[in-house]
């Protein structure tokens, strides 16, 4: 005699799994769309506010004064080669650098590099030692030659992809918008 095997409490069994997974990945999802927009909400921020600057030094003070407020970062430099010498700009002001090392910077960088480190790029100055979390975007262009170094003290999860992409968006505003004061520098 035939015996009838009794499917239903493994198939409801699964089904409950799939669900739960389903769930999961739904709201890691709502997870990354809200975090994006977020991002995208701070880079566009960033851009009109240095948009709004009258002046080079002006955009040099948005840039490093009030980029890692709008950011939600830690640390802001901004290094230049203009004319053969090589300059950063932070919070606490302008430096010389050395223009080789600079070039050497440059060069490493094509786009963007998001990574964790254990001490951030010698471009933050006195801050590279609290430095967990970098992303060095290489301002296209040669008028003048830039590197834009945005750093955090705790390391973030990033979608590279995504975060890469509105981070070139941010380097190629301020490229366009330091070329168009670049007879002041």
């Amino acid at each position: 005699m035939a015996r009838v095997i009794q499917f239903e409490d493994h198939a409801l069994a699964r089904l409950r799994a799939r669900c739960a997974a389903a769930e999961e990945a739904n709201q890691d999802l709502l997870a990354f769309a809200r975090g994006h927009s977020g991002a995208v909400q701070s880079i566009h921020g960033a851009v009109l506010a240095a948009m709004e600057a009258p002046s080079f030094d002006a955009l040099l003070h948005v840039v490093t004064q009030e980029w890692p407020l709008i950011l939600r970062i830690d640390a802001v430099a901004l290094a230049l080669v203009v004319g053969g010498r090589g300059f950063r700009v932070d919070a606490g002001g302008a430096q010389l650098v050395d223009a080789a090392m600079l070039g050497r910077s440059l060069t490493q960088v094509d786009g963007v590099i998001l990574r964790g480190v254990e001490r951030g790029h010698p471009l933050f100055g006195p801050a590279c030692d609290l430095i967990r979390a970098e992303a060095l975007i290489r301002l296209p262009g040669d008028v003048p030659a830039g590197l834009l170094a945005l750093g955090q003290r705790t390391q973030p999860s990033l979608d590279g992809r995504h975060g890469s992409e509105l981070l070139m968006f941010l380097g190629r505003s301020l490229s366009a918008m330091i070329a168009r004061w670049a007879g002041e520098i």
